[in-house]
């Protein structure tokens, strides 16, 4: 199955504001990757990020064509409606003509969810009343139940052991109509989608519905209001369930008192008044004596299914104007006979520990961080939000996690910038003298440079054959020489760097590598012991690693093999190594002169991969 939330990597153009309204750091930016990724494990649903990127990057799983199929099919198709639908349908003036709008998709049936709606309040209700000294958080909205099962699991047992609203209306709906039926949910949640997989049975939601899907489906099939007659909700109607999308909706429908100084529940709403009530229930329950009743959004009028831009205000008084219209004429005695008749139905519900909290990091590895992107002895609690993260130290702690790069830093990205063009222009400078210099020479030493010329072009045509990657670096760890190999394992953007400058001569290597693999060249460089076949991950590669000393204190090499790739033929490449060294040490000695290297150096750069090589092939 698809994930519930994804984004679009060609549209993705990394503004880092999914990353900003992200409540459980669910979304990573890796090295050498242009766009950011969503990790479907830790999302929780809440469809925060697809409301404010900008580019229309993210999206949400569609079950439109899924509706559709069983639309089609034979069984008898039920559609259970959330009492939102008042606050989200302003354009539809009649409810009446909404109902028939939905039959015409290819529904025999149309139920509403407040019914379900008033099972639960009530059931509320008796759990509150037969207290045991256990306080309750509500489970009514999934992103709340998502959000504790996997970052707060101390928390599950606090979880009211009962269904949501639309679970307890399939099962009545089942009951109503049998088994061999196809429920359709259709609501403001996208978390209901991955909701409604928790359930077989009778409980069974065979699809979900955005009220955003549901208008795609209407213009799709041409059903417009003026072309409908009217067609009344199937039995049972709701009560005061009507109200479930403002927050405590679901309390007034069972007359749970909310009274300040002797009400038992406390209602939040909003993200952040979500998350700082799950925190203090954990941490002062015992001082609050209280039961939560929690949603994410702003009640559910205001779900990420809805249409953008909605207004809460405004969508609230369609809520209450609708359940008041509703409720004039109401038959309370038939809806109690009808409470009576599904109360006995199972709408309880256990819970799983699905903990993906990451270990928080060292403070010497914190700390590491926050010199690298330059924040050292700066205040760390502070930050500018340009990188998504609210503080420089949950930016390092991320980065710490695998989370984030170091260049989603603005400071740190623009000083590496500054520094990179300084470092081209003095190395654009250098060459330029060289080229003067070698100019002027040229009658001199015409034939030194075509056997130069020549000798080169043997050992970087031989470098570009090996499949692994090989670089060499100076005492900077700016590259000297690197083959094709290793640019193409580095990914796009070396390749566009590539493109500018040939073979990334003269590329600080920390702007291409991610941090932790960068860390092991400047470890053997400063204690000379060698890391050997050390197995690491660039992105989704497995690679074999190995960094060695060529020169002491001057020169490193590097060879990255890539774990999935067929065998190298390593004899055969030790057999054209070693022909070229014998073949080509008098012209090695004549690159020396124009490159400023002797000719002794350049046999122990390939002397250096020969070796690593046959240990490979020893091992």
């Amino acid at each position: 199955m698809k994930p519930l939330v994804e984004i679009l990597n060609d549209k993705c153009n990394l503004s880092y504001s999914c990353v900003r309204v992200c409540p459980v750091n669910a979304i990573e930016v890796k090295a050498n990757r242009d766009y950011a990724r969503i990790i479907p494990d830790r999302c929780i649903g809440c469809g925060s990020c697809t409301s404010v990127c900008p580019e229309n990057a993210i999206i949400y799983r569609d079950s439109k064509s899924e509706t559709k199929e069983i639309l089609e099919s034979k069984h008898k198709k039920v559609a259970i409606v959330a009492p939102s639908i008042s606050g989200e349908f302003h354009d539809i003036t009649d409810y009446r003509k909404f109902v028939q709008m939905i039959k015409l998709l290819g529904f025999d049936y149309v139920n509403e969810v407040s019914f379900g709606a008033d099972i639960i309040a009530l059931k509320y209700a008796e759990l509150f009343k037969n207290f045991k000294g256990k306080y309750y958080i509500t489970t009514a909205c999934p992103v709340v139940v998502s959000h504790i099962q996997k970052f707060q699991p101390e928390l599950v047992d606090n979880l009211a052991p009962l269904v949501s609203p639309m679970v307890a209306t399939s099962k009545i709906a089942r009951k109503l109509y049998g088994n061999d039926i196809k429920v359709i949910y259709i609501g403001p949640c996208i978390d209901s989608k991955d909701e409604a997989n928790l359930f077989d049975g009778d409980g069974k939601i065979d699809s979900v519905l955005t009220f955003h899907e549901l208008r795609e489906l209407f213009d799709e099939f041409k059903i417009k209001e003026s072309k409908v007659e009217f067609s009344e909700f199937d039995p049972p109607i709701g009560y005061k369930g009507s109200l479930f999308p403002i927050a405590n909706g679901l309390l007034q429908a069972a007359s749970i008192s909310e009274d300040l100084l002797e009400g038992e529940v406390i209602t939040a709403e909003g993200k952040m008044n979500m998350l700082n009530a799950t925190k203090q229930f954990h941490k002062d329950i015992d001082t609050i004596k209280k039961h939560f009743n929690l949603y994410y959004c702003e009640g559910c009028l205001m779900g990420p299914g809805t249409t953008k831009n909605g207004r809460k205000f405004i969508r609230r008084t369609r809520v209450t104007d609708y359940a008041n219209k509703r409720l004039k004429n109401f038959n309370k005695k038939r809806w109690q006979e009808e409470i009576d008749k599904f109360w006995n139905l199972d709408y309880s519900r256990t819970f799983v520990n699905d903990n993906q909290r990451i270990e928080m990091p060292s403070e010497d590895r914190i700390n590491e961080i926050l010199k690298a992107i330059g924040k050292e002895g700066k205040n760390p609690d502070l930050g500018c939000n340009a990188c998504g993260y609210s503080t420089c130290r949950d930016f390092a702690i991320a980065v710490a996690k695998g989370l984030a790069k170091a260049d989603m830093c603005l400071t740190f990205s623009l000083r590496n910038r500054h520094d990179y063009i300084k470092a081209l222009k003095s190395t654009n400078e250098k060459l330029a003298q060289t080229q003067k210099a070698l100019q002027e020479s040229e009658e001199v030493a015409q034939k030194e440079k075509e056997a130069a010329k020549e000798a080169s072009d043997t050992i970087g045509r031989m470098l570009q054959k090996l499949p692994s990657g090989v670089v060499i670096l100076d005492k900077n760890l700016k590259i000297i020489h690197s083959n094709d190999s290793f640019i193409e394992l580095l990914g796009e953007e070396a390749k566009s760097i590539d493109e500018v400058i040939p073979g990334l001569i003269g590329a600080d290597l920390k702007t291409l590598l991610p941090f932790n693999i960068y860390n092991m060249f400047t470890h053997v460089f400063s204690s000379n012991e060698n890391i050997l076949n050390r197995d690491i991950h660039i992105e989704d590669k497995l690679l074999n690693l190995s960094v060695f000393t060529i020169r002491k204190g001057k020169i490193l090499g590097a060879v990255f093999r890539d774990m999935y790739s067929p065998e190298v033929r390593k004899e055969e490449v030790l057999k054209r190594v070693t022909d070229v060294i014998d073949k080509n040490l008098a012209m090695v000695q004549k690159i020396g002169f124009l490159l400023g290297e002797g000719a002794s150096e350049t046999e122990q750069m390939l002397n250096s991969i020969i070796e690593l090589y046959k240990m490979s092939k020893k091992e």
